[in-house]
């Protein structure tokens, strides 16, 4: 129940579909807070909560080097899966999700990432009518203080599945996927690690060649001083309104750490049953859509430029607006796939065959910048209508 938790908690508190019946964390004031809001029960271990028979679905949102084996766990007991990204940090760590899944005859489903944000559907459903031809090239930005807000030890070793290329390019990199058609064979990646303090990478820029011809450029920064939701509306990648009094404050805080630990105890306060956490099950009122910051997509026939509020179309002969209502519940769309395959029998789009292509692709990035070179991919997966 940490940060992934809290963000995903207005989804599970909000919509009627779900109900929350037990959670386990390591810290007992996590587990008595989720007991007493939700009338359910609280575990110290993943097993005790996989024991439980009223739950059919886990959701897996432990740190990234425990995906693997936390869903595996899950699944073995027959449970559905719902985990966070990255799926995990290794090929054959997906291999064995996927595995444990199909033979347990259960859905696994790999998200929240932006992928599923109402903007980016809404953007491929017009590019799967046709109305602007085959999508040529994709430009995605985004600049945030990502590597400055407070980590825990192995946040910061990206041989634990720390850095940006893990936590912050797949989704950027399910984005494109999907918008391109679901198909790059190839990647050329640079990455940056500048700030000794923070030995990880904080940003990369990666070229994607797709099978049909197309292409997409990637740029983030984790180490931004300039903020990217200046891109969207001036809206927080929650889809909230910012506070811009708030300007710098993650290195501010940042310098009043003392040691790691110091640095992990003011992450922890603020995560689910921490001192300084304030969220709520129900805090999803007057938000636009989730983003990733600038995305544009150039068809043959028009640019696409996904927004918080909708989809602006520049093509042949004028500018038009497609507008979205605000989201009654955030994150829905996770909750509208999960409960599809499920209930319905439908096959995911983010199951665990897309959820491992993407983290190739995060993978080659890292062999790119190592070997100086551009990378083959094999193990990516089509857009199911492309």
């Amino acid at each position: 129940m940490g940060r992934a938790f809290t963000l995903m908690l207005p989804t599970l508190g909000s919509d009627p579909r779900v109900e929350l019946v037990a959670a386990a964390d390591l810290r007992s004031d996590a587990t008595q807070r989720f007991a007493g809001e939700f009338s359910a029960r609280g575990y110290a271990t993943i097993e005790e909560l996989c024991a439980d028979r009223d739950v059919e679905v886990v959701y897996v949102a432990t740190p990234h080097q425990h995906h693997s084996a936390h869903a595996v766990m899950a699944v073995q007991h027959g449970k559905h899966v719902l985990v966070e990204k990255p799926m995990a940090i290794s090929i054959e760590e997906c291999s064995r999700m996927i595995d444990a899944a199909e033979r347990a005859g259960v859905v696994l489903i790999v998200g929240h990432s932006h992928s599923f944000d109402r903007p980016i559907l809404r953007t491929r459903e017009l590019i799967a009518g046709g109305a602007f031809g085959p999508v040529r090239m994709i430009n995605a930005q985004y600049y945030t203080d990502f590597l400055y807000r407070p980590r825990r030890r192995e946040e910061l070793e990206t041989k634990a599945g720390g850095g940006v290329v893990f936590s912050q390019a797949a989704h950027q990199v399910d984005i494109v996927r999907l918008l391109g058609g679901g198909r790059p064979v190839s990647v050329r990646a640079f990455t940056a690690a500048w700030d000794l303090a923070r030995p990880t990478e904080g940003a990369y820029a990666a070229l994607l060649n797709f099978a049909d011809g197309g292409f997409a450029s990637l740029v983030y920064s984790g180490y931004g001083h300039f903020d990217g939701d200046e891109f969207c509306l001036g809206l927080s990648e929650l889809g909230q309104e910012k506070e811009h009094n708030t300007y710098g404050g993650a290195r501010r805080r940042l310098r009043l750490v003392g040691s790691p630990e110091d640095e992990a105890a003011l992450k922890q306060v603020r995560n689910y049953g921490g001192a300084d956490y304030s969220g709520s099950a129900t805090q999803a009122a007057d938000r636009w859509h989730e983003h990733f910051g600038l995305v544009i997509v150039s068809c043959e026939r028009a640019d696409l430029r996904p927004m918080p509020n909708g989809v602006m179309v520049y093509d042949d002969n004028q500018a038009s607006w497609e507008p979205l209502a605000k989201p009654f519940v955030p994150r829905a769309e996770v909750i509208d796939e999960l409960y599809a395959a499920i209930v319905d029998g439908r096959k995911p789009l983010h199951d665990g065959r897309w959820a491992m292509a993407t983290l190739e692709v995060c993978l080659a990035m890292l062999q790119s910048v190592s070997e100086g070179a551009e990378i083959a991919l094999k193990h990516q997966v089509a857009v199911p209508d492309h």
